[in-house]
């Protein structure tokens, strides 16, 4: 594993922080649990990134998968 490796976990976390544990006081881990799984939807489906010309995760690994599936 490389440094540069570790920019995109980097990236997510700083991502996480600033956009969601630290805009909301979450009282319990149960709070925190349901925090992250809708921010973790959101950043993946809905959430458009300037690195994927303002595509979504998902609709970047989906959209390649079927030719992925057909190159295989």
């Amino acid at each position: 594993m490389t440094a540069y490796s570790n920019v995109f976990v980097e990236r997510l976390w700083k991502s996480v922080k600033y956009e969601n544990v630290y805009l909301h006081a979450y009282d319990s881990v149960s709070e925190v649990k349901a925090g992250l799984s809708w921010y973790f939807s959101f950043y993946n489906q809905r959430r458009p990134h300037r690195s994927l010309d303002g595509q979504t995760p998902d609709a970047i690994y989906f959209g390649r998968l079927p030719a992925l599936q057909q190159a295989a």
